[in-house]
């Protein structure tokens, strides 16, 4: 049987979750936790989220999401989540689930189901071989897991592979070719150094240029109530940005990005950045940082470079999923 969540149905789903998404390797679920993730998300939805009972038990969940205003939004439902008992991770069962939650994009209008990393519902999930060192959301779906394999089964394509990296930042530094870098950067009227709202201007006009909504809202937010953030300037004036260097509660070094405005590209803003995102990282107290990047992503050498590497890879997924069609009524 299935039906849509209801909030007796939270003990035994965090069960279940503790049981079969732990062993995958995502993070352990906790009352506040679930909250947090699905039930208090702005973005959560009963319609699209689902639960199979058998016995009075809870073997099946499944959960996405939807938003007008999320990139894709107006197109596409973000598919979170799908859990099944071991006994029952039947492909049927997978399908039943993945049918359910479709049907309720289509109820919506939406014609794609993602599994995308812009999806607002993060999951969190531990780097194997660390001290519980976590990183703060999956970007896709564990590549060559069950679930890569039951979504490639119902009809989901691999669109990207995320990389996930990483970096213990005890002993970082920041090697002389990059100090090099920095040299010739200010030789050209560039500075990379930390955001002073007293003497550096044009932090909106920058984020305008980016345009990433999630850049221009949580850097605007920081740069205005003083969280530090590195900026690239010219003459003052904010042409680049890292960070913000926060660290989190698990030790892991948080930042949402980096970007250089494109007519200030070709100094080598971008790379000096990231080296000293790392070190201002590590000034703050944090033990680690992790990120992910496009496997083809030129970027990545500039991670390797710094010390990175990869520690998992993730899939991102798509499928089209037909609209329902409505019965013509003549007369």
């Amino acid at each position: 049987m299935i039906n849509t969540f209801k909030i007796q149905d939270q003990d035994k789903i965090i069960a279940l979750w503790n049981t079969v998404a732990v062993k995958i390797g995502y993070k352990e679920l906790d009352h506040t936790s679930f909250h947090e993730i699905f039930t208090g998300n702005p973005y959560f939805n009963e319609n699209h989220t689902f639960v199979m009972h058998e016995d009075n038990r809870v073997v099946g969940f499944v959960c996405g999401c939807t938003g007008d205003d999320l990139p894709l939004g107006k197109t596409s439902g973000y598919l979170t989540s799908v859990l099944l008992e071991e006994a029952y991770e039947a492909s049927e069962n997978y399908k039943i689930l993945l049918d359910a939650l479709e049907k309720s994009f289509a109820d919506e209008g939406k014609t794609q189901s993602e599994v995308l990393f812009f999806n607002p519902m993060m999951l969190p999930w531990y780097i194997k071989g660390t001290n519980r060192h976590e990183h703060n959301n999956a970007p896709g779906v564990f590549r060559n897991s069950k679930l890569h394999e039951e979504l490639y089964k119902n009809g989901y394509q691999d669109r990207a592979i995320e990389c996930a990296m990483y970096l213990k930042l005890e002993g970082f530094t920041i090697p002389e070719a990059i100090l090099a870098k920095e040299e010739k950067a200010a030789v050209e009227g560039y500075e990379v150094t930390l955001f002073d709202q007293n003497r550096h201007y044009g932090v909106k006009e920058m984020l305008q240029k980016l345009d990433n909504p999630l850049w221009e809202r949580e850097i605007s937010q920081c740069t205005r109530t003083g969280v530090p953030v590195l900026v690239a300037v010219h003459n003052d004036k904010v042409v680049g940005f890292a960070g913000p260097m926060i660290r989190q509660k698990s030790g892991r070094g948080y930042f949402t990005g980096i970007g250089v405005v494109k007519e200030h590209e070709g100094h080598g803003l971008g790379t000096v950045l990231f080296f000293k995102l790392c070190e201002e990282e590590k000034k703050v107290g944090a033990e680690y940082m992790s990120l992910y990047t496009g496997i083809d992503n030129p970027a990545g050498k500039i991670y390797h470079q710094a010390g990175f590497e990869t520690v998992q890879e993730f899939v991102v997924m798509r499928k089209i999923c037909k609209p329902i069609s409505m019965k013509r009524h003549d007369g």
